[in-house]
């Protein structure tokens, strides 16, 4: 009797649950091989790069971020500083707002743009572990948000991609820039396919009068248990006649980065991802000593720690990224900028507290 009801519920979930994005088709499987970083059936890193885990390894995995979440998430939530209108008003110079973990807007030719849009509660929304936000009412975020010129996508993971956030924001947002294959979600949820660009590697367009490059990373993507690798991943450089800004995407440290600073920088602005690490997927999420040292790689003036803040995805405590990555910058003599999620950094912020000091 179980069995027979379980069977059902579970084709339902699997095939009929929204969160799962898009299904590659094979017209989808088609296009994606024209890229020369289509490899064996998926897009593959530049470099070789593997983890450290197996299909017997994950339930000791599970047990132990179950174990320890307490002791590495805050004790009280995480707020959000209100949005002011006034200080995110357009004067010509660049801002921007981190909402905690990768999400950002950023103002850049008095334009909006909204860099992966993950306001929602749930990290693990389709996981048998769920990871809750730190901060509550996140998703309300969206109704104070100015109008978003364009949204740009870094990869399909859910810490970045979020259904609700995308089906909230969906009606008020002109253009989305994103990596192969990842287009086939957002139409999937009811984005119009002409407002979609989809980018490759070292692939640029205009915006605005931006110069945009889809950039390399070594990550990887997949929302699902079959499409592993078959959407692309990457950062993104944004460029006007004034200002460069370098988002450096989710993974490991490796080459891209010097290649990155030797073709677009020096950049005002690096937002490097310094959180969710750990041995066993170490070639896929950086040290925050090696985000540090990606920055001084791609030259950045002004590096801005993200990926952390919001969610325990890893087993290190909330503010062991940050704490390293200071103390690594203060060691390097890298510039860096922390702010506090939702506050307003413009291009004259040089410095600011050390808030999580602040928080339990």
């Amino acid at each position: 009797m179980v069995l027979g009801f379980g069977l059902p519920f579970g084709y339902y979930y699997f095939t009929k649950n929204p969160q799962f994005g898009g299904k590659l088709t094979k017209e989808e499987k088609l296009h994606l091989q024209k890229s020369v970083h289509w490899k064996k059936g998926s897009f593959q890193n530049q470099s070789k790069t593997t983890m450290d885990m197996s299909l017997t390894s994950l339930p000791r995995l599970i047990r132990e971020s179950i174990k320890g979440r307490s002791s590495r998430n805050p004790k009280r939530e995480i707020p959000f500083v209100p949005f002011d209108h006034k200080l995110f008003q357009s004067d010509g110079n660049p801002k921007f707002i981190w909402y905690g973990h990768a999400t950002l807007l950023l103002q850049v030719n008095q334009k909006n743009l909204l860099i992966d849009p993950m306001f929602g509660v749930d990290a693990s929304p389709v996981g048998p572990v769920r990871t809750m936000r730190f901060s509550k009412n996140s998703l309300d975020l969206i109704k104070n948000l100015p109008q978003i010129d364009a949204v740009l996508l870094t990869h399909d993971h859910y810490d970045h991609l979020d259904f609700t956030s995308i089906r909230l924001l969906q009606k008020s947002i002109g253009l989305f820039y994103v990596p192969l294959g990842v287009g086939r979600h957002l139409e999937h949820w009811g984005i119009e396919k002409e407002k979609i660009t989809e980018f490759d590697w070292w692939q640029e367009g205009q915006l605005f009068g931006l110069q945009i490059v889809f950039t390399p990373s070594r990550h990887f993507s997949g929302r699902g248990a079959l499409d592993r690798a078959k959407s692309l991943w990457g950062g993104w450089v944004i460029k006007s006649s004034k200002y460069s800004i370098y988002w450096s995407g989710d993974g490991g440290y490796d080459v891209h980065f010097k290649d990155i600073g030797e073709r677009f920088g020096p950049f005002d602005w690096g937002f490097m991802e310094c959180g969710q690490y750990n041995e066993r997927w170490h070639q896929i999420h950086m040290y925050p000593e090696e985000a540090i040292q990606a920055a001084l790689d791609a030259n950045v003036k002004m590096a801005v720690p993200v990926h952390w803040g919001a969610f325990s995805l890893a087993l290190h405590h909330w503010k062991d990224p940050i704490s390293r990555f200071v103390l690594e910058a203060k060691k390097k003599h890298q510039a860096y900028i922390a702010p506090k999620p939702g506050e307003v950094i413009d291009s004259g912020v040089k410095s600011n507290e050390a808030w999580w000091e602040f928080i339990e």
